[in-house]
């Protein structure tokens, strides 16, 4: 079972990339955002996802070990397989998935070719309890899974998606609101600092 490979671009197609690994080639198909890192002739090294069937091999290359745990992650969804899980992982990182997944929102899946608004339902359903497996540098999993439905959180987000902001966006700032101002906080309260981080971030 190839899980790494580490050699030279040899060329570059469309949703592929052929690495020269001591005069072999190695066929590996990949999301667009790690293609756009790869230079034909310039050394490679890509973490390997192997497929065995029976009448073919594929190699699925990424950049990092979390981007293929993602990958797997997102084809235990029914009605998402490899070409579909590497043109959510082109368009959207580990972090942005787990994002919009602890939020429910589907906007961000539905922005991918291929993924319509009941697959994009499905997967925000199906994952939620797997999080942990995505990339999540903000504090989202922990909050979302403590809030219940009418919470503070789920108040909080739908007034300012209301206001015209995303709900993936609202989501993550209400959350580190929530976690740093705490969980009994008054909705008003939460919808204010949120305010005033987006504002903040809006300035620059």
């Amino acid at each position: 079972m190839i899980a790494k490979l580490k050699g030279r671009v040899d060329s570059l197609g469309d949703g592929e990339v052929v690495i020269d690994v001591n005069g072999v080639g190695y066929l590996v198909f990949a999301p667009t955002r790690t293609l756009s890192n790869l230079t034909v002739g310039e050394a490679a090294t890509l973490t390997i996802d192997t497929h065995v069937r029976e009448d073919h091999i594929h190699l699925y290359g990424f950049t990092n070990t979390a981007d293929r745990e993602s990958f797997r992650t997102l084809m235990t969804v029914q009605g998402v397989g490899a070409k579909v899980g590497l043109a959510i992982l082109s368009v959207l990182s580990g972090d942005e998935i787990a994002r919009a997944i602890a939020a429910q929102d589907t906007a961000p899946f539905r922005r991918v070719s291929g993924v319509g608004p009941k697959l994009a339902t499905r997967i925000v359903a199906e994952l939620k309890d797997k999080l942990g497996a995505f990339a999540v540098t903000e504090v989202v999993a922990p909050v979302a899974g403590a809030m219940p439905k009418g919470g503070v959180v789920e108040d909080a987000v739908s007034a300012l998606v209301n206001l015209g902001y995303g709900r993936t966006e609202a989501f993550t700032v209400v959350s580190r609101c929530v976690h740093r101002l705490g969980a009994s906080t008054p909705v008003g309260t939460v919808i204010k600092d949120a305010l005033r981080e987006l504002g903040e971030a809006a300035r620059g």
